[in-house]
């Protein structure tokens, strides 16, 4: 009993066990809501609500959804209301704090529009929260749970960061593949947003058609699936041709800037002195060591200049120890011909005839 009654103190605002676990436990509300929200079929875009970033669909795509799927709505069980017609549901979200109805902030036509834009980049709180589907929007208001992919890459960005930092100390072979990756990444990223630029170009000159392949690769509220879309989007009706004079004036100009370029580019001797300089910076990454980054400015050439120095030195010094080591077999011939002349001076005993083994010696040497 008194373990009963210690756990019961222990439980918040007197809340057993078991109603905590009943707590714990997610209403079918929000699961219908998680699952709307991840639907293929439920079109959704981002806009700024009070200086917010928010998630939001309209209230007819809410109504299309529900009709072609009507088994979404078991997923509600005992939450789901004797009329289950969107609209109802609808309000139960608004209920439940799980969407809020909104309004386009800008309610005027553009210069040279017919109607306002479908997904307005800007919107702003209704003030009666009440479903409709008639030019109604719907921004979520919870954030949406974390796929695990998002999870792998908050983990990856760190490690990334650290291995790039640590970049110089890498093998020769790392340095090596890290270049030519990056090389090729940026030539492919460049390569398919020129592509893009020229069909473009040629189609709006030639037949002033907007045609953009890749069309969500630069949009920041593009969904991965989304983002490598390849084919371009149909033109929109309120789209105004450009004029055959607008077309014939910006092919005149690209034509004139091609000729720029390609009049003033550079010669042979420059793209050489330019190869040279990047291939030096580059040579300074791949080869950079550790014991050489304690050197900067003038150190670094005082050091080449000392071990410069260091090296005539010592090519010096051994160039005098050739010089002043005797050659054995020279001096052994002098010395048997001075015993040879003192043996012949005592047998001829003519002191005058003998020469002098040192003048001798001298001469010799001066002969060498």
């Amino acid at each position: 009993m008194a373990k009963k009654k210690a756990s019961a103190d222990r439980a918040p605002d007197g809340v057993t066990g078991n109603a905590k676990a009943a707590v714990k436990e997610v209403s079918p509300v929000k699961l219908f809501s998680d699952k709307l929200r991840d639907h293929k079929e439920l079109e959704s875009r981002w806009a700024v609500l009070r200086e917010a970033r928010v998630e939001y669909f309209r209230g007819k795509d809410f109504v299309e959804l529900l009709n072609k799927f009507p088994e979404l709505k078991d997923i509600l069980k005992d939450e789901r209301p004797e009329d289950d017609d969107p609209e109802t549901i609808g309000n139960l979200l608004l209920k439940r704090k799980l969407v809020l109805r909104c309004e386009r902030v800008v309610r005027t036509l553009r210069p040279r529009k017919k109607k306002l834009s479908k997904w307005p980049a800007r919107i702003e709180l209704f003030p009666e929260q009440i479903f409709s589907e008639d030019d109604a929007f719907f921004a979520w208001n919870y954030e949406r749970r974390r796929p695990m992919w998002q999870i792998i890459l908050s983990f990856l960005v760190p490690v990334v960061t650290l291995a790039c930092c640590l970049f110089p100390i890498f093998p020769h072979w790392c340095k090596l593949a890290v270049l030519y990756f990056c090389l090729a990444f940026l030539a492919l990223i460049f390569g398919v947003l020129f592509a893009r630029w020229a069909i473009f170009g040629i189609m709006w000159i030639f037949f002033g058609k907007r045609i953009w392949f890749l069309p969500n690769i630069l949009a920041e509220e593009a969904s991965l699936s989304e983002l490598f879309k390849f084919w371009p989007e149909k033109s929109k009706e309120d789209d105004v041709p450009p004029k055959k004079t607008t077309r014939l004036a910006f092919a005149l100009l690209t034509a004139a800037s091609l000729w720029v370029v390609l009049h003033h580019a550079p010669d042979e001797a420059a793209r050489s002195r330019y190869h040279k300089k990047v291939s030096n910076i580059i040579d300074d990454v791949l080869e950079w060591k550790p014991n050489l980054a304690a050197l900067t400015g003038n150190s670094a050439e005082k050091v080449v200049i000392n071990e410069t120095l260091q090296n005539e030195t010592a090519a010096s010094e051994s160039f005098s120890e050739d010089l002043v080591e005797p050659d054995t077999q020279t001096a052994d011939g002098l010395l048997d011909d001075v015993i040879e002349d003192s043996s012949l001076q005592e047998e001829t005993g003519s002191p005058g005839e003998a020469e002098d083994p040192v003048k001798g010696s001298k001469e010799h040497d001066v002969e060498l």
